[in-house]
């Protein structure tokens, strides 16, 4: 069963169908060793769901791909997520920041209904991801810049 026919020429959509493939995979790697990282319980259980927002997101942009295609995608890893939990949440809120721009690139450029209301609601929870990072990422420089305070010194 293929979703809609005439999409199977537009390379350009496919492209950012297997670009967000990639960028979904790498993240739910990430994640997890920026959960293993974590600082608190609490940090620990947010970010796996976050990880696993980024699986559903996985799942339905396959589904969508195979539906074009005929074929599943191949998935390449990408290696970047640091090792250190600060850079790590760091990087995270930077790709998922770019990723609402590019999610929501695509969602404005598709045609298909469904193809575009899968990629605003992606837009849309890598927004409440990149918030989530963001506060994790000024929790914990204010609490260093607190400790590294003359102040408390």
């Amino acid at each position: 069963m293929y979703y809609v026919p005439y999409y199977r020429n537009d390379n350009l959509l496919l492209a950012q169908i297997s670009k967000a493939i990639k960028g979904e995979s790498s993240a739910i790697v990430c994640y997890a060793k920026l959960a293993e990282l974590a600082s608190s319980e609490v940090e620990k259980a947010r970010i796996l769901e976050i990880r696993l927002d980024e699986l559903e997101h996985l799942q339905k942009f396959t589904a969508i791909y195979v539906s074009l295609t005929g074929t599943q995608p191949t998935v390449q890893i990408s290696s970047d997520c640091p090792s250190e939990y600060f850079a790590g949440i760091d990087y995270a809120f930077n790709d998922e920041q770019n990723t609402v721009e590019f999610y929501s690139q695509v969602a404005d450029q598709a045609n298909d209904p469904y193809i575009k209301e899968s990629f605003r609601r992606a837009a849309t929870d890598e927004q409440r991801h990149a918030v989530w990072f963001l506060y994790y990422l000024t929790k914990h420089k204010s609490k260093t810049s607190f400790e590294n305070s003359p102040i408390t010194k």
